[in-house]
């Protein structure tokens, strides 16, 4: 029996999902145990660890991040990361005390995602970019375990962005038959997935709503001397004054008005943006910067679902549910906050006040830890490609037909 018949013969799987995000501050490592496939899928985190980054290593992989970055580093950054990821794998085994893993599905770490959109405007011809190094060659080579990894180019390669791929996972965890929910990731990057009440895949909505903790980070080292890497808890921007002239320009950026599907990172709001806005707000004291930087995350959450989700569910109408009761799909009935930005009090507070009439819940609130959910989602979108079912999401990508994403590496 080949290792794909081994895997699929299990009613239950362990799969360690991992994942190192835009804020690329350390490796999430999720083990998980895994049932069924598509909409008979059920999964649930046994054991959760974060393994943060050296500071060598962070300040290397940053360095990374700009189109001047020698391919040389870039290739040695991609086996390193693959030995760190796989001893974060290892790692979260002998700590769970679990014997066998049947698979790791790891995200790695991007360097470069270039949506198709940007490299037309930049006057390149191709079908779109992305880059994720943390090499699975030597995470399979040091485990010994069947890895999925490189999970976005099979997307772009279909005509889409590549991103979100997080709803596959979220239709799976979230769904209701009665309720709308919009299940809002804010890490550095934030993205938004809407399930429709009663809906299936196909009638998923999910895009990048803009910049998540990527930029308040970025303002909170630059401001503190590099003393700290982010505003715990939104208490630096708590004790400030958001500057509303500021905001207003900040809102006008294009990403932020761009129809969905869409997709950004790094290229977009990252260090250059950072850099822009302490020059626009020289004079300002920090914590009036910060309140406006959190202030900016928030509305740029809460004008994509006014924009976009609202009137794309009132396009969509009434659907059934599975007991034949008309469900309205014209709002959202709930938002279910996740990654590390759901616990900045300051910034969901400030979503709360923008997003009136809707209940705002945590991953917690569904006994699911809401720093795992990025990891936990690979571990499912692994256990699908293993399975050979296709896990993206065409409405949510752009991507022209569903496919199955990854390359599998044996052990």
């Amino acid at each position: 029996m080949d290792a794909f018949s081994r895997y699929a013969a299990k009613a239950t799987r362990t799969v360690i999902g991992l994942m190192s995000g835009t804020s690329a501050d350390g490796i999430d490592a999720a083990l998980c145990h895994i049932s069924g496939t598509g909409e008979t899928l059920r999964a649930e985190v046994v054991a959760f660890r974060c393994y943060p980054f050296e500071p060598s290593i962070r300040r290397e992989l940053m360095a990374l991040f700009t189109p001047e970055a020698p391919v040389g580093e870039v290739g040695a950054m991609n086996v390193l990361l693959g030995r760190r990821f796989a001893e974060a794998a290892l790692d979260l085994r002998r700590e769970s005390g679990v014997g066998e893993v049947d698979l790791i599905a790891s995200h790695g770490q991007t360097v470069c995602h270039l949506p198709m959109e940007r490299l037309q405007a930049g006057g390149l011809r191709s079908q779109g970019a992305t880059l994720q190094i943390g090499e699975p060659a030597v995470i399979a080579e040091l485990t010994g375990v069947m890895v999925v990894a490189d999970f976005r180019p099979r997307d772009m390669a279909a005509g889409g962005q590549g991103a979100p791929l997080v709803a596959y996972a979220d239709w799976v965890l979230f769904r209701h038959p009665e309720k709308t929910r919009a299940v809002q990731n804010i890490g550095g990057i934030a993205n938004v997935t809407v399930l429709p009440a009663g809906g299936g895949l196909d009638r998923v909505i999910a895009f990048d709503t803009g910049p998540g903790n990527m930029v308040i980070d970025g303002l909170a080292a630059a401001l503190s001397g590099g003393v700290i890497a982010y505003d715990k808890d939104g208490g630096w921007a708590a004790r400030g004054k958001v500057d509303e002239e500021l905001l207003r320009e900040l809102m006008q950026h294009p990403f932020l008005s761009r129809r969905p599907p869409k997709s950004t990172g790094r290229e977009e709001f990252g260090a250059e943006f950072v850099t822009e806005l302490l020059a626009r707000g020289a004079g300002m004291a920090a914590e009036d910067l910060l309140a406006t930087a959190t202030a900016f995350t928030a509305e740029t959450i809460a004008t994509a679902s006014r924009e976009f989700v609202l009137p794309e569910l009132r396009r969509v109408g009434t659907l059934r549910s599975a007991q034949g009761r008309p469900c309205a799909t014209g709002q959202i009935d709930e938002v279910i906050l996740g990654g590390g930005g759901s616990y900045n009090r300051t910034l969901r507070r400030r979503l709360e006040e923008r997003l009136p009439g809707i209940a705002v819940l945590a991953h917690e609130d569904f006994g699911i830890n809401g720093e795992a959910k990025e990891a936990l989602a690979f571990a499912i979108l692994g256990n699908e490609t293993v399975l050979g079912r296709p896990a993206n999401v065409p409405s949510a990508t752009g991507a022209r037909r569903a496919v199955v994403l990854g390359k599998v590496v044996l052990p």
